[in-house]
C-alpha cells in the first residue's frame, strides 16, 4: 500500500475514559478472551466483532467504532456480559456508544436497524414493556417497510404471519400494563 493514500488513523486518548468516568463502564478491563464474542448470537451481521469494538474504544479509535454496523447490530441480550470473566459491561458499552454516535451526529450505517432500536424504545417508554402489535406498526412505518410491502404485496405474508400468531396466543389484540410505568420513563430518559 502507497503510505501516500494511506488516511492517518484518528485517536482520541479520551474516549475511554469518558465511557468508564461518564457511563461507568469498566472496559480498560477487558483483556481480549473472545468469550463475549463466540457466545454473541449476531456475530454473523456484525462488520467488527464485540471484543474489537471493546479493544477500540480503549485504543481511542472513537470515529472507528462510532461508525461501524455492529453497535447497531447489537441485540443487547446480555450473552456478552453475563461472559465477560472481568465483568466488563458489553451490552451497556454498545448502548452508550449508539448514545454517543446520535448525540455526535454519525450517520447510522443500518438505517431499518435504528427504526427498529426508536421504535422499541418508544414503545418500551410508553408502556413499560414491548408490545408486539405496536411495535411492528411503528417499525413497518419508521423504515419504510410498510410501503414496500405494500407495493410489492409482501404485507399479505406479514398479515397472515400476525393472524396466525394471534390465532396461536402468541399476538395478544392488547397490551399489559406493568406497575412501575414512571420509574421505566425515568431509566429510559
Amino acid at each position: 500500500m502507497d503510505p501516500a493514500t494511506q488516511t492517518p488513523v484518528k485517536v482520541d486518548p479520551a474516549f475511554s475514559n469518558l465511557l468508564e468516568k461518564v457511563k461507568h463502564l469498566n472496559v480498560t478491563a477487558c483483556f481480549q478472551c473472545r468469550k463475549c464474542t463466540n457466545g454473541c448470537p449476531v456475530t454473523f451481521a456484525m462488520d467488527i466483532y464485540p471484543d474489537q469494538v471493546i479493544r477500540l474504544v480503549i485504543l481511542g479509535q472513537k470515529d472507528r467504532v462510532l461508525s461501524c454496523r455492529t453497535i447497531w447490530v447489537c441485540s443487547a441480550c446480555e450473552t456478552c456480559t453475563t461472559r465477560c470473566p472481568n465483568e466488563v459491561d458489553i451490552a451497556a458499552t454498545m448502548d452508550a456508544l449508539k448514545e454517543t454516535a446520535v448525540a455526535d451526529g454519525i450517520q447510522i450505517p443500518e438505517s431499518k436497524t435504528y427504526a427498529f432500536h426508536r421504535a422499541f424504545l418508544e414503545d418500551v417508554k410508553k408502556r413499560g414493556r414491548m408490545f408486539e402489535g405496536k411495535l411492528m406498526q411503528s417499525y413497518l412505518i419508521k423504515s419504510g417497510e410498510l410501503f414496500r410491502k405494500v407495493t410489492d404485496g409482501s404485507i399479505k405474508e406479514e398479515i397472515s404471519l400476525g393472524f396466525n400468531m394471534f390465532r396461536k396466543g402468541r399476538l395478544p389484540l392488547l397490551p399489559k400494563g406493568i406497575k412501575a410505568k414512571k420509574e421505566i420513563k425515568e431509566i429510559l430518559k
